[in-house]
């Protein structure tokens, strides 16, 4: 061959390689341990076809699922309505889900370990300055390609490696924790970040990961304390004079099923000792006619009780903290069934902030007033068994033979759907002054609500939701 014809072969073979390069850097590709290049893995589940698998697992948050049965299409489907158009309004009433809507920590941590790119350096050549800058221009593009390739896997590694928030020392105050039958330790690990006893979660789950032997917890009460660093909380756990005897809490809102689970774990009463009691007559603990169990008079609370008492003078007990607590608030012996009931509904809508509880009753004391249906979504899910969820579908919201169903049937449910506290009751008896109809949070991290009088008012706010939950990946976890 010619000089010629040497020097534009070699030209052909390095514009091939770097258009090689190249498309491999456009696709995404990563190189393997040995160097050869091979495109991206896809997250896929055993029993699925690889080539139908999403490019990763979706992550949908605890409850979803319930409300997709019959409005897959519509995320806000099924969350409040408006009876006087009888179209569909959502997310009319604010819920007050148990279970954060996030993906969890451990899908977060999946999702950047699934990431593993290898390196290999390719062969060197010697190259003409033309092709030495050429070379540079697809170094730094494939530099930047990289970049924002392996920006978001990069930056979850980093976030992995860094050590979780925690409290030093042994905290301050007191404070007391249930550990309930059942639990793991990624539960213990939640309720001790939310009562704000760890700083985080991870603080103190990683530090049970790192445990040898695992612990073994034990159901019951226990003596802790606000802010305390995870290994100081890890320790208190494990220390059995840290154990409350004949001790339960009882959360507000909780419903009777599991108020009984709470007592028996505190006390040691079997629970189906507790169920016969619970199954008395109402009449027998002093209840208004109109009840049929003792949902929503056994007042929420931490009890200490004597030994020996049996299950029927322990849920007498709690009745009778009800009964003070309704007269401290001066409610009169023929109102406390109506209060009871309005006050369960407040305390399962309203969510944390006490600021709105007067206000979402004045919302259902409007439509009660104007004979407008309630709509409640809670009411409904705790009438189809639900007790720990509000997320309905179309059929639950139609189904009128659900008594509790407050958007078939008018007027108040036919009993409580859970035990309400100190500030539900005194919001039933003490709404707010307003003229509201329509209730919806515009902000589902921090709970902020909007209350609105007409339909117009409450669809530019459902409006400003759907901006909201459109803001970001992560509003977006929130609405699904």
């Amino acid at each position: 061959m010619t000089r010629r014809e040497l020097r534009e072969a070699e030209q052909r073979r390095a514009a091939e390689e770097e258009a090689a390069a190249a498309s491999a850097a456009g696709q995404g590709v990563v190189a393997d341990a040995t160097g050869r290049v091979e495109p991206p893995r896809r997250a896929v589940a055993p029993d699925r076809d690889p080539d139908e698998a999403e490019p990763w697992p979706a992550m949908v948050p605890a409850g979803a699922a319930d409300a997709r049965s019959e409005s897959a299409d519509d995320p806000f489907a099924g969350l409040g309505g408006n009876s006087q158009t009888g179209s569909e309004h959502p997310w009319q009433g604010f819920h007050d889900d148990p279970e954060p809507s996030r993906p969890s920590r451990a899908e977060r941590r999946a999702a950047a370990e699934a990431y593993h790119v290898g390196e290999s350096d390719p062969p060197k050549r010697k190259r003409r300055p033309w092709g030495c800058l050429i070379g540079l221009l697809i170094v730094a593009v494939l530099g930047v390609g990289a970049y924002v390739f392996l920006q978001g896997p990069i930056t979850a590694v980093i976030e992995r490696f860094q050590p979780a928030p925690d409290y030093e020392g042994s905290g301050t105050g007191e404070v007391t924790f249930m550990i309930h039958e059942g639990d793991t330790g990624s539960d213990i690990a939640e309720r001790l970040a939310e009562q704000d006893i760890t700083a985080s979660y991870d603080a103190f789950y990683e530090l049970l990961l790192a445990e040898t032997p695992e612990p073994e917890f034990q159901p019951g009460a226990y003596r802790l304390a606000e802010q305390m660093s995870a290994a100081a909380a890890l320790e208190a756990l494990m220390d059995p004079s840290r154990k409350l005897e004949n001790t339960f809490v009882i959360p507000e809102g909780a419903a009777l099923p599991d108020a009984l689970q709470l007592i028996s774990e505190g006390t040691g009463v079997p629970l189906d000792q507790l169920q016969a009691a619970a199954a008395e007559p109402p009449a027998n603990y002093g209840l208004p006619p109109e009840a049929t169990t003792l949902e929503g008079f056994l007042f929420p609370a931490t009890y200490t009780l004597d030994p020996g008492l049996d299950a029927h003078a322990i849920l007498q007990t709690l009745v009778n903290r009800q009964f003070e607590a309704l007269d401290a608030a001066g409610v009169p012996a023929d109102q406390r069934w109506k209060t009871i009931v309005l006050a369960s509904i407040v305390q399962r809508e309203a969510g944390s902030d006490e600021n709105d509880f007067p206000k979402v009753a004045r919302v259902f004391q409007n439509r009660l007033d104007q004979g407008i249906n309630l709509e409640s979504d809670a009411t409904v899910a705790y009438g189809t068994g639900n007790t720990h969820t509000v997320w309905t579908t179309d059929a639950e919201r139609a189904d009128a033979s659900n008594r509790y169903n407050t958007y078939a049937n008018p007027g108040l449910p036919i009993g409580p759907i859970g035990n309400p506290g100190d500030v539900a009751i005194n919001a039933a008896i003490h709404p707010a002054d307003g003229s509201w109809l329509f209730f919806v949070p515009v902000n589902l991290a921090t709970g902020e609500t909007v209350f609105s009088t007409t339909v117009e008012e409450h669809e530019a706010a459902v409006a400003r939701l759907q901006e909201w939950c459109q803001a970001s990946d992560e509003n977006a976890s929130y609405c699904e």
